[in-house]
């Protein structure tokens, strides 16, 4: 076991339709890269996440369909959790917000909160839809900020100022659901009171030098203009307010963002109950070397980069009015918010209404899921926005995996299953053979180097160099005609090809775990290689009144690790069936069309 206990805490998806590829962009691939790694680095990884179930949208939604918020978040659920264990995302426990252990968790850490005076009551103006009578949520209210005079600004922040706002605070504020002015009346709410952490925030913060320096500035600049956050809604569908004259009614819930953020707690504590170590989570969240890693999308920042660390930090009885943890104990706060960019598609906004989409299931029922982790990889939303387009996507999928990585893996190992049949004792190595082993072998410090900062796209390249370099050590080296000439050199060369193939499936395991798998495979490897996510149906209801439940969970150890292993001479070697699908040009046309025809 590994030194080090890392949580990947992942955003939660939200359960009212199915995910498209810009949102797997920004929170799914980028944690499983991250996760697979840390566990070939020896580390203990606990990497949780779930459906995002509540709040005002699923209940618009649902009214839309006719049928209850219940049955809406179920079938989305199940769907959503289909479409990441097809994409291979590991995770530990992938579970939902209306669970009971969730509801008890984010009622806990409310009532911390409020027992150290983090929480107050307070009397405000809440946005109405006159025309349904329910509470309008901040961000479905949309209208002219009245700092910077951007016309799109939501209810809770202008996106291109970046500064905190009320709905109220508005100039023309209307309704994104259907473009009707709201009716603010007078409501009470419980708040959380954020300006008591201000100082804690910005100490910790500025401590923070390791995230990336757009994610810490903007977390930083939000600290100018702190105010108090209702920690409570108008709501019908939700966590209950866990106080007396509170608790039985109807229209008083848990506002929804905090109830999903204390997700990544409620996660790690059901999946230590699930394993029967009931206090097991407590290494990610209180061993003073564990270290969080959250992963979303830019839009998520002020939650995870302010809001969640004000929760924590006030649970754990640390702010302005000082306190002492709650019953579950102090917490950590996040080690790193690791946010990406948006990525858009074919120059335009992601867009479900406007078929503006690619939704995950789908593309997955017509390709490889390790081609559409490659592409996210190599030009995914890192660190700037970026496009998808169906012709990168083809071109990168033929010219850089086909072409590329599976040109080396097929050709080697066809050469020496055809000629051989096992992995060949080397003769003497040559200046050439020895530089090529050594530019792998080092390749898994400079890749594990850059994947521990997910860096995600330059690691991906340097083990892709590694690649480019075996292919021309083959091409310079020409084994096929060494085989009449000089068969013991054909070993050598073949020897050290299959070595640097072994090499490279390792490095690429993180971001291409089912090819990887099918590599070690045709390379006559024993045993699991990349283990897979599993979906298990719980059989418990939920707190929503669900019978049952469904969450991906798996068991990732597989004994693999981030080094080169020295292949066996000897092991036998089949000829392989092609790892990746050459794709016809013609897709990116199809792809189009039934884009603009959807």
């Amino acid at each position: 076991m590994g030194s080090e206990h890392i949580l990947t805490a992942v955003a939660w998806p939200y359960a009212n339709g199915p995910r498209h590829i810009g949102h797997v962009a920004g929170f799914g691939v980028p944690s499983d890269v991250f996760s697979r790694y840390q566990r070939l680095a020896g580390n203990q990884v606990l990497m949780v996440s779930g459906t995002d179930e509540h709040g005002t949208p699923i209940q618009v939604q649902a009214d839309a369909e006719g049928v209850s918020p219940r049955e809406l978040a179920d079938r989305n659920a199940l769907l959503i959790a289909k479409d990441l264990q097809q994409l291979g995302l590991s995770y530990d426990l992938f579970t939902r917000t209306t669970t009971t252990n969730h509801y008890e968790v984010a009622q806990e850490i409310f009532l911390g909160l409020l027992k150290n005076g983090y929480v107050f009551e307070e009397k405000q103006l809440g946005a109405i839809s006159p025309s349904t009578g329910r509470t309008l949520p901040d961000r479905y209210i949309e209208g002219t900020c009245p700092i910077c005079g951007y016309p799109h600004a939501r209810g809770d922040q202008c996106d291109n100022c970046g500064n905190q706002l009320d709905p109220i605070d508005l100039i023309d504020p209307r309704s994104r659901i259907n473009g009707e002015i709201p009716r603010f009346v007078e409501t009470e709410q419980m708040m959380l009171d954020l300006p008591a952490f201000g100082d804690v925030l910005a100490d910790w913060l500025k401590q923070q030098t390791h995230w990336r320096a757009n994610v810490q500035k903007f977390a930083l600049n939000l600290l100018d203009d702190l105010k108090p956050r209702s920690y409570t809604r108008d709501l019908e569908w939700g966590i209950p307010v866990p106080l007396d004259g509170w608790r039985d009614r109807p229209d008083k819930r848990i506002y929804v963002w905090f109830d999903a953020v204390v997700g990544y707690l409620s996660a790690s504590i059901e999946w230590a109950r699930r394993r029967g170590a009931p206090e097991a989570w407590r290494a990610w969240w209180q061993e003073p070397d564990s270290r969080g890693y959250y992963f979303m999308g830019k839009d998520n920042i002020v939650f995870h980069a302010e809001i969640w660390p004000a929760m924590l930090f006030g649970y754990s009885g640390i702010g302005a009015k000082d306190g002492t943890p709650g019953r579950l104990g102090a917490l950590n706060r996040p080690y790193e918010v690791v946010s990406s960019e948006f990525l858009t598609m074919e120059g335009r906004k992601f867009s479900s209404s406007r078929n503006v989409v690619i939704y995950v299931g789908d593309l997955l029922s017509r390709y490889d899921a390790d081609a559409l982790r490659y592409f996210l990889a190599v030009a995914g939303p890192e660190n700037q926005d970026t496009d998808f387009t169906w012709t990168e996507f083809v071109r990168r999928n033929n010219d850089e995996l086909v072409a590329g990585w599976g040109n080396l893996v097929n050709r080697t190992l066809s050469m020496t299953a055809k000629n051989l049949g096992a992995i060949p004792e080397p003769g003497a190595l040559t200046d050439a053979d020895r530089a090529l082993l050594a530019s792998s072998r080092a390749a898994f410090g400079a890749v594990g180097d850059l994947l521990a900062r997910s860096r995600q796209k330059a690691a991906i390249g340097e083990a892709m160099s590694v690649v480019g370099a075996a292919n021309k050590y083959l091409s310079d080296m020409a084994p096929w005609k060494l085989r009449t000439e000089d068969p013991t050199r054909m070993a050598s060369v073949l020897h050290v090809a299959l070595q640097v193939v072994d090499d490279v499936k390792t490095l690429l395991t993180p971001f291409l775990p089912s090819s990887s798998a099918k590599i070690h495979a045709a390379l006559g490897g024993a045993g699991a290689w990349a283990a897979m996510p599993r979906l298990v149906e719980v059989d418990e209801p939920t707190a929503a009144g669900s019978p049952s439940y469904s969450v991906l969970e798996g068991d990732y150890d597989t004994g693999a690790s981030w080094e080169s292993v020295p292949l066996p001479v000897g092991r036998p070697i089949r000829t392989p069936t092609p790892v990746f699908t050459k794709l016809d040009p013609s897709v990116a046309e199809k792809e189009l069309a039934r884009l603009d025809t959807a």
